[in-house]
């Protein structure tokens, strides 16, 4: 199978060494010192256990490069999907699939989705329509990536914890191609399984994002450690207990209790979230799919969210500050090297 995956950071980079592995042909497109890098020296993978992988990719900078796919895997943070799209036709062929892998809520979580706000477009996450314009709804597949990892260093993934990436029909339906993406990415040593209500899935992931996440990049605290602080742990538990009833009024039922979510969070252990990995590396923070889409659900459904609400107040005016530091760092260091 020809498959292309836009981003390869973390999750990006796991599943594209994986797929290469077991005999795929794999492209990865990314940029700067990442792409340098996996140019140079290839895409590696250190997982859990200590066995290293080398990914045998083609590392480009442009979809043109990479030519059509099979299967497009996008796997860049939810705020580049908007330029990720514009450029997409080059990899689309008449059957090629759609993965996305974002954390929170996908953009395209209304469509096809058969309840009372079936095709609405989500204005948080595409403002402009741009992603429902240029990425037809029946190419698309769910997939909830559960894996912790990080970029250990430009052109190296290393693995935190997780194996799961299940994935499902956006209406719900049983296909061949589910299967066989399926079974794709079983026999790449990872754990999949056809998902007849991926969005019951997604907000289980999403629950967690939602609380975690913000609370560590305002913390700095490890998931383990917003656990274990009753403080936190409170926090996490108001903003899911918001989340879930407006979950439940789209009609989505939760497997596991808010406790025992927040039971598995800690046993994580001491891992930074994704968001305070960004914060660390000076890049914008996630937050439209992790909360902002989860507050636009909120006001559709007429569910108060007054928690979420605040804790999004805060880490919007963080992530402002310090892009707008960071913005100044580069301008002075402009000066300094004219």
């Amino acid at each position: 199978m020809k498959v292309c995956v836009v981003g390869a950071g973390a999750i990006g980079g796991l599943l594209a060494v994986k797929l290469a592995f077991a005999g795929n042909t794999v492209s990865v497109i990314d940029r700067g010192p990442h792409l340098a890098a996996i140019k140079n020296k290839g895409l590696h993978l250190h997982w859990q256990d200590g066995s290293t992988w080398k990914g045998n990719v083609k590392a480009v900078e442009h979809s043109a490069d990479a030519g059509e796919q099979d299967l497009v895997v996008l796997a860049v943070k939810a705020y580049d999907l908007e330029s990720v799209a514009a450029d997409i036709d080059h990899l689309l062929g008449d059957e090629t699939i759609v993965v996305t892998v974002q954390n929170g809520i996908p953009w395209w979580y209304f469509q096809k989705e058969g309840g009372s706000f079936d095709g609405r477009r989500l204005e948080t996450l595409d403002p402009n329509g741009i992603l429902s314009d240029r990425i037809n709804p029946d190419r698309i597949m769910g997939c909830v990536a559960y894996p912790a990892a990080a970029i250990a260093a430009p052109g190296i993934v290393e693995h935190v914890e997780g194996d799961r990436f299940p994935v499902g029909e956006l209406d719900g339906r049983e296909t061949e191609r589910a299967k066989m993406l399926c079974d794709t990415i079983i026999k790449a040593g990872l754990k999949s399984r056809v998902l007849t209500d991926i969005r019951a899935e997604m907000w289980l992931k999403a629950w967690g994002s939602l609380t975690f996440n913000p609370i560590s990049a305002l913390t700095h605290g490890t998931m383990a450690g917003i656990c274990r602080f009753p403080e936190t742990r409170r926090l996490a538990v108001a903003m899911m207990t918001e989340a879930q009833a407006i979950a439940s009024k789209l009609g989505i039922t939760f497997r596991h209790t808010i406790e025992q979510r927040v039971e598995g969070a800690e046993k994580v252990g001491e891992h930074k979230t994704s968001m305070l990995q960004d914060l660390e590396a000076g890049k914008p923070l996630e937050i439209a799919a992790l909360v902002g889409a989860i507050l636009e659900m909120g006001r559709l459904t007429d569910t108060p969210t007054p928690v979420i609400e605040s804790v999004y107040a805060l880490i919007k005016l963080l992530n402002e500050q310090t892009q707008a530091r960071r913005a100044l760092d580069v301008d002075q260091a402009a000066i300094k090297a004219a």
